[in-house]
């Protein structure tokens, strides 16, 4: 099985969507009040794969929604200056989402502070945005389960854009990630989720995620294993399961990233419907920021598919950027595909 993606191989445009956010990094210590110094970093989980992929050189492009003032202009304009096609960006609103994240810590803690309620993305609603023009030219659309968790209005607008990237023959990838924090307007991700990833053709996640979202069940003593085979398996027979449910589905990748002291443990599986591959572990003792590191995965599967290389190809590549993502601070990548393919461990 070379490519699982015919669509994924024509030369259209990557169009990612979702909310862009402002990520704020105060300091632990509180330094910052006295410095009169917030870090910042654009970001939001969908721009850092479109981010990503105009950096290796792919036809990038990113719909999201800003209100029409200076700041979304200065923001686009530095959107562009990396590549990254924003003519699809919707114009209306009154703000910018924002979240707060202290520095050095994982979004999974109670470091995360969101502030993006009434945000131009969280308002959007069915109806306002004409996809015939926003998916003119596109060959592949990228989404996340962070856009179907912020409101009902946004969830109903993920399933009208799906819809009608799908009657093209797009190819359609989504990133399960779970947010916590999220989810709060009465609906759990297994009410919302099946029915928007009924039309992916590429998804990615964990087997945890997959249980919590797609209800497909995970062994009970599997997490107190520790151990890589038995997660290998099960993400075998998870990958299985997703495939069964969702028959458009061609591709299920899986990301294993255990803390390990101040350090992590890492490694990646993908399963084409033939086999199941997995990555080479990379192991470190210390990390610079975790933020983006599965966005970055999202990426380079993408990026594989996209460029016709081969399942195992693809999740090394992929497995690599996600590695080396864990030592830039900020949200996106900065490692040129050169430099990705020479840290791939041997």
């Amino acid at each position: 099985m070379s490519n699982s993606f015919e669509n994924g191989s024509s030369k259209g445009t990557i169009l990612s969507f979702g909310e862009l956010l402002l990520r704020i990094c105060p300091d632990a210590g509180g330094e910052w009040l006295h410095e009169n110094q917030l870090p910042f970093f654009v970001g939001g989980a969908e721009l850092n794969v479109a981010t990503a992929l105009a950096l290796w050189g792919l036809p990038s492009s990113y719909f999201t929604a800003l209100p029409d003032n200076a700041l979304s202009t200065q923001i686009l304009d530095y959107l562009q200056d990396k590549k990254v096609d924003t003519t699809p960006v919707y114009m209306h609103g009154d703000r910018i989402g924002l979240y707060y994240l202290t520095r050095g810590k994982d979004i999974k803690n109670n470091a995360l502070i969101y502030d993006r309620a009434n945000s131009a993305f969280a308002a959007l609603k069915p109806g306002q945005v004409d996809w015939d023009k926003v998916l003119n030219g596109v060959s592949w659309f990228h989404f996340s389960a962070i856009c179907p968790a912020i409101t009902q209005n946004v969830a109903d607008v993920c399933a009208e854009v799906l819809e009608a990237a799908s009657a093209r023959n797009i190819t359609i990838s989504v990133d399960l990630n779970y947010r916590a924090r999220l989810w709060q307007y009465g609906k759990q991700p297994i009410d919302v989720m099946p029915q928007l990833v009924k039309y992916a053709d590429l998804i990615m996640g964990n087997i945890w995620a997959a249980e919590r979202m797609l209800g497909i069940p995970v062994e009970p003593n599997v997490t107190e294993s520790g151990q890589k085979s038995i997660y290998l398996k099960e993400a075998q027979n998870s990958s299985q399961a997703i495939m069964a449910q969702f028959p458009k589905c061609k591709v299920v990748a899986n990301t294993f990233r255990f803390d390990a002291g101040e350090g992590i443990n890492y490694y990646t599986a993908l399963y084409d419907g033939d086999k199941l591959h997995s990555s080479k572990q990379y192991d470190t003792d210390k990390v610079v920021d975790k933020v983006g590191s599965g966005d970055c995965f999202m990426a380079g599967l993408i990026y594989g598919f996209y460029s016709n290389l081969d399942p195992l190809e693809t999740l090394e590549f992929a497995t690599s950027a996600a590695y080396q993502k864990l030592f830039i601070e900020g949200d996106a990548t900065n490692k040129t595909v050169q430099q990705i393919i020479n840290a791939i461990k041997s």
